[in-house]
């Protein structure tokens, strides 16, 4: 693993739910996430669709590796994978102890070169592919939530 003598790191995961999280699962999960960040100075993001997670999560690097490990071990969670861990100099999600969106499930064929999906990530041979994915999911979350903020600023 990457050492960043004490800076900032970034890591990506994904993870299965071992059981479907409803609404009110999520919730509470969000509830203890956002405490422990704003406790321990971690930001980040997290996806959730279709009993699978995908998180963003970053701080101080001895900070992030403590909370991956606790999530690794969580029995809420199975088949862990880091995608990405890597030292920043700058947080991309300043601003979120845990930003969260809701995927809702979507019917039919997504259009020509929109990704409705991160599956490909694990299976992916391609390093930089994975980096690109999660920038788009990062551009993604970003556009959406500044959306959401939009319409209610305007309501």
């Amino acid at each position: 693993m990457t050492s960043t003598t004490d800076g900032l790191l970034s890591v990506l995961y994904t993870s299965n739910a071992r059981t479907p999280f409803g609404d009110d699962d999520l919730a509470e999960l969000l509830a203890q996430s956002r405490a422990s960040n704003a406790a321990n100075d971690l930001t980040g993001m997290l996806l959730y669709r279709g009993g699978r997670f995908v998180q963003v999560l970053e701080g101080p690097e001895q900070t992030v590796r403590d909370i991956i490990a606790t999530i690794g071990a969580d029995p809420r969670h199975s088949d862990m994978r880091v995608l990405i861990e890597q030292p920043i100099t700058h947080r991309e999600f300043r601003d979120w102890t845990m930003g969260y969106q809701p995927i809702a499930e979507t019917t039919g064929d997504a259009p020509a070169g929109f990704r409705d999906t991160f599956d490909d990530l694990e299976n992916a041979e391609d390093p930089s592919a994975t980096l690109r994915a999660a920038r788009e999911l990062s551009l993604w979350f970003r556009v959406r939530s500044a959306r959401a903020q939009r319409n209610a600023d305007a309501d």
